[in-house]
């Protein structure tokens, strides 16, 4: 990984970095001084911003004394914590490595050790989780005092355990309603204890958006760095080989183990439909007239209007469609139906 950061310096070229964020698989298992070592790289090639976030993704049950105090010495200001449920039979229905107790103390943990930007993951949408569980598990983060929290509905990947299982008859399959309804539990009950609900999966107070995040959404440019990572300069997109055996090699002979896709016009206008709508900024009419011209707005509009009609879609005076509460729960369906497809 260091030695690809070097390989791929002029990809952000010009560009200053304002995150970086240690995700992917379980990168709490790196080493404090490996942290330093990644960062110093970064630091070598490209410039950093002074103020920049810069988040480590961490597995609760990885998170003890002796691990917080040794991150604390790195240049990580922002834990995001994948606590899921705060309920044991949940956790270990999910397979989680950690248990409820240790949910709660990593966060407590962290948060005395000094850090105040933290991110926390939960899940709704599975079997076990009635609405009393599903509000508990919320309140839980907001009597925490979490400053951001990320929520995303239960999917069944194939050839996984769950999925093996509901075939089986084991466990019951999953439940569109009773996700759609844990969905419109989660926007109440996080805007009424002051969270903005910013992105479809995510809520901050005030000031506390995820830079990282915020910046994908705002389709900037984006460097990753490892197996199977992806990147983005605005007009390609490529991603890693994900291998471990076959990117070591291609790193070791200086040849980037990546494909690299041209974006078409049309893909640049999906792309930002796609992450637009998602947001609380919305799709701005004026920067599609501009990047795209008549013809691309023309077809937003048209194909919008059964969605407005049914007040699924809001668009303000200056020109900006965004989803409403209701048109949320459909967020992939609308998107897909303004998309241009060649």
């Amino acid at each position: 990984m260091l030695k690809e950061i070097e390989l791929r310096a002029s990809y952000l070229k010009d560009k200053k970095v304002e995150s970086i964020y240690f995700g992917g698989g379980t990168p709490s298992i790196l080493k404090a001084s490996e942290i330093d070592r990644l960062i110093g790289q970064v630091a070598k090639y490209f410039e950093i911003s002074l103020d920049a976030e810069i988040t480590l993704e961490a597995n609760p049950d990885d998170l003890d004394k002796k691990k917080v105090q040794e991150l604390r010495n790195t240049e990580i200001n922002r834990f995001s914590i994948g606590i899921q449920s705060f309920y044991e039979e949940d956790l270990k229905w999910m397979n989680r490595a950690h248990n409820a107790e240790e949910a709660k103390s990593s966060i407590m943990r962290v948060q005395d050790a000094g850090f105040e930007n933290i991110t926390c993951d939960l899940i709704y949408g599975f079997p076990l989780l009635t609405d009393n569980k599903w509000k508990n598990n919320m309140q839980q983060l907001i009597d925490l005092d979490i400053p951001h929290i990320s929520s995303y509905s239960m999917t069944v990947e194939k050839k996984t355990a769950l999925a093996h299982m509901i075939n089986k008859g084991k466990t019951p399959a999953l439940n569109e309603e009773q996700s759609a309804e844990q969905m419109l539990l989660l926007i109440d009950t996080l805007t009424n204890a002051g969270y903005e609900h910013y992105e479809i999966s995510n809520f901050a107070k005030p000031d506390k958006y995820a830079r990282h995040n915020s910046n994908y959404w705002k389709s900037k440019s984006y460097l990753g760095i490892g197996p199977s990572a992806h990147s983005f300069n605005g007009t390609s997109r490529s991603w890693n080989i994900a291998n471990n055996a076959l990117y070591i090699k291609g790193i070791q002979t200086s040849e980037l183990p990546l494909e690299t896709e041209q974006l078409s016009t049309n893909d640049r206008f999906n792309e930002y439909v796609m992450t637009s709508l998602r947001t609380k900024w919305g799709i701005d009419q004026k920067y599609v007239q501009k990047e795209f011209g008549d013809d691309y707005l023309n077809s937003i509009l048209k194909n919008i209007e059964e969605y407005v009609y049914n007040k699924e879609v809001n668009i303000s005076e200056e020109g900006i469609i965004t989803l409403s509460p209701s048109g949320k729960l459909l967020a992939d369906q609308i998107a897909a139906e303004l998309f241009i497809v060649e």
